[in-house]
């Protein structure tokens, strides 16, 4: 299935074989180390890849620092998550796709062990555990480690990192672009039946993890945090809310 998909590409004249697609809504700070990291760890796989940055409407330099490190810009202007990566899933080339935030280092053997699991036909998708970049707060430190668990236990992908057969994702439609929050959530469990139906895998890897930036955990308090995570729990189609979900979309005054 996966090496038809690789010929019809070359047949159309794209040679590419992975597509990384990062969501940024100003990130100027951060994108520069998460696009160096990124681009170690593309020299060290043996397939051809492709950097994609959706500029989801940043008003600072995110499209400039993006550009410099030879990613192709595509942009965004509604925000929202689930639709700005489908916008760079749109715009992709290859066979394969990997969604990364922003803020977050991918590991070279990571890479590495996604690209492979998805060549070799047994994996439709999958994601990974989480480690963050700074201490975190008692609470916070443990909701980590519960969703790490919680992730693992019912195959559930962050959406700091996902990557997935191009085939699977367009088939079961992408991200939900009717929710502000969770789509990866909803996103693992349609791949997951996708995998099902063609007898491959969904795979939560944990060899190694990547690491994110810890920043909402310090902007907020746990106890606010774990309030948020308990209300969609309970009320998913909160989800729906922007208003709701602006955890995800504002960041405090500098």
């Amino acid at each position: 299935m996966v090496q038809s998909s690789l010929k019809r590409q070359t047949a159309q004249g794209k040679d590419l074989c992975y597509s990384v697609i990062i969501p940024a809504y100003n990130e100027e700070a951060f994108l520069p180390e998460t696009l160096a990291d990124l681009l170690l760890a593309m020299e060290t796989v043996p397939y051809p890849g492709e950097i994609i940055v959706v500029d989801n409407n940043s008003t600072d330099k995110t499209a400039e620092v993006a550009l410099k490190y030879g990613a192709t810009i595509v942009p965004e202007p509604f925000r929202q998550i689930a639709k700005a990566r489908n916008s760079g899933a749109r715009a992709a080339n290859g066979a394969f796709l990997v969604f990364l935030d922003a803020d977050t280092n991918l590991p070279p053997a990571l890479l590495n062990q996604a690209l492979t699991l998805l060549a070799n036909g047994t994996c439709c998708g999958g994601g990974t555990v989480l480690n963050f970049d700074s201490q975190l707060p008692f609470l916070a430190a443990r909701l980590v480690k519960l969703w790490n668990w919680i992730s693992k236990t019912n195959k559930l992908a962050a959406g700091s990192f996902i990557f997935c057969l191009a085939q699977c994702f367009f088939a079961i439609g992408g991200f939900d672009e009717k929710i502000y929050a969770g789509e990866e959530i909803f996103l693992s469990r349609r791949m997951k039946s996708w995998g099902e139906k063609h007898k491959l895998v969904f795979a939560i890897l944990e060899e190694h993890p990547v690491i994110t930036s810890g920043r909402k955990f310090h902007w907020y308090s746990s106890m606010q945090i774990a309030l948020l995570l308990l209300l969609f729990t309970v009320f998913p189609f909160a989800l729906r809310s922007r208003k709701l979900c602006r955890f995800w979309y504002t960041r405090p005054a500098k």
